[in-house]
């Protein structure tokens, strides 16, 4: 039993992954600042010109999926890890491969 302990201990991927997921930790810590600034944005732009701003509503579905790929790599559900060590998460492409996901029964 202490041998196995052991040997899980001496994996360099596992202490690997735990330096990745202090990072990532504090990346979300910013992303999370950023979203609060995109809906005080989107508020004003509300008031002020009674219409939301395109760039913005992107931009903040953008931030959505990165975090949603913060947040699986976090959770161990997924392996991958997330921008900038992959590619910039897109908004329709997560949905349409959890809607795949779904419509095969997975």
């Amino acid at each position: 039993m202490k041998d196995e302990i052991k040997q899980r201990l001496q994996k360099t991927e596992t202490w690997m992954r735990g330096l990745y997921m202090l990072l990532f930790i504090f990346v979300y810590g910013l992303v999370e600042f950023l979203i609060i600034l995109v809906m005080i944005f989107q508020f004003f732009s509300i008031v002020l010109s009674g219409n939301t701003n395109a760039q913005l509503l992107k931009f903040g579905q953008d931030l959505a999926a990165y975090v949603y790929q913060i947040i699986t790599f976090l959770t161990f559900n997924s392996e991958q890890l997330p921008f900038p060590f992959s590619t910039w998460p897109s908004e329709k492409s997560e949905h349409a491969e959890n809607n795949q996901k779904r419509d095969n029964g997975v």
